[in-house]
C-alpha cells in the first residue's frame, strides 16, 4: 500500500477539520471565486476549502489520497445539496486521471505539501491548470514559532530517523523551494507571490482536550505517540503538547480553545 495513503487513513482527520472551517471559508472568500469557475482542491480532506468554493458557485473537484476523507467529503456535499462539488481519490504526485489544462484554479491548503515528491506535485498542479489560471497553496513553515510548526517539530523528535531520500513536507514553507519547484514545472518566478498569513483553529473544549483529539485523530500525532509509547515516553509527549496548546490558546472563554498558526500563502499565475 502507498505509505502516504496509509498515513492519512490513520485516525479520522474530520475531527480536526471541524475546527478549521471558519478559516477555510475566510480564505476561499479571498480567492475571487465566481460561478462556474473550475476548481481543483488537491489534498482536500473532507472539504474545508472545497465546500466553501462550491458554495460560491464554482465547479469543484476535491482530490485526496485518503479514501475515508473522500467519502466524508462526498457525504458533506450531498447533505448540503452541492451537486457542483465532488470528491475522488488521487495522488498529488501523479494525477493521471485528470486531463491537461482542466482547471481555472488549483488549490491546496495543507494538503499537497505532504505528498512525498514535491517536484512531481508542482509539475502536476501546473499540468492540470489551464494557461491563464492560478495555483494557490497554503503551507506550514519550518521552525515557525506558532502552533502547527511547533506541533510537527515536537512530534518529529519522538519518531525514528527519516529514510534516505525523504523530503520534509515543511520544505514547502520556504519561499526559495517553492520558486525552484514551480520554475522546474515551467512557471516564471516573477509570476509567483508568497506571503505569511494566519490560520485559526477553533475548538469547543480545553487545550488538554484538543491535544487528545490530535492524539486520536491526526496521523502525524498518532505516529508520534505510537513511537513514544514504545520508548516509554508517551507521558512526556503529552505534557509537551499540552504546554504548547495552552501557551498558544488565545480564547478568553473558559473551556474553549482558539489557536492561531502562521502559514505561507503561495499564489502562482500561469
Amino acid at each position: 500500500m502507498n505509505s502516504n495513503k496509509a498515513l492519512w487513513e490513520k485516525g479520522d482527520f474530520t475531527h480536526i477539520a471541524r475546527t478549521m472551517r471558519e478559516s477555510g471559508e475566510a480564505l476561499v472568500n479571498r480567492l475571487g471565486i465566481t460561478k462556474g469557475l473550475r476548481v481543483l482542491d488537491l489534498g482536500c480532506g473532507d472539504g474545508t476549502t472545497a465546500i466553501p468554493a462550491a458554495d460560491l458557485g464554482a465547479e469543484v473537484l476535491g482530490v485526496d489520497i485518503s479514501g475515508p476523507l473522500v467519502a466524508a467529503g462526498n457525504k458533506r456535499a450531498m447533505q448540503l445539496g452541492l451537486a457542483n462539488c465532488t470528491f475522488q481519490e488521487g495522488d498529488a504526485c501523479d494525477l493521471r486521471e485528470l486531463d491537461d489544462g482542466t482547471f481555472d484554479l488549483v488549490v491546496s491548503i495543507f494538503g499537497a505539501m505532504f505528498a512525498p515528491r514535491p517536484f512531481d506535485v508542482a509539475k502536476e498542479m501546473v499540468r492540470v491548470a489551464r494557461p491563464g489560471g492560478r495555483i494557490v497553496m497554503g503551507n506550514w513553515i519550518p521552525n515557525d514559532l506558532t502552533c502547527v510548526a511547533q506541533l510537527l517539530k515536537i512530534c518529529s523528535a519522538y519518531l525514528p530517523p527519516s529514510p534516505d531520500g525523504f523530503v520534509s513536507p515543511m520544505t514547502w514553507g520556504v519561499e526559495s523551494n517553492v520558486i525552484e519547484r514551480f520554475v522546474a514545472a515551467g512557471c516564471k518566478a516573477e509570476n509567483m507571490a508568497c506571503s505569511r498569513e494566519t490560520w485559526v483553529f477553533d475548538y469547543s473544549g480545553t487545550p488538554e482536550q484538543y491535544v487528545s483529539e490530535f492524539r486520536k485523530f491526526y496521523a502525524p500525532t498518532i505516529n508520534a505517540f505510537e513511537a513514544a509509547e514504545s520508548a516509554g515516553r508517551s507521558a512526556e509527549l503529552q505534557k509537551e503538547l499540552e504546554a504548547l496548546f495552552n501557551s498558544a490558546n488565545t480564547s478568553s472563554r473558559a473551556g474553549r480553545t482558539s489557536i492561531s498558526a502562521t502559514f505561507l500563502l503561495v499564489t502562482v499565475a500561469l
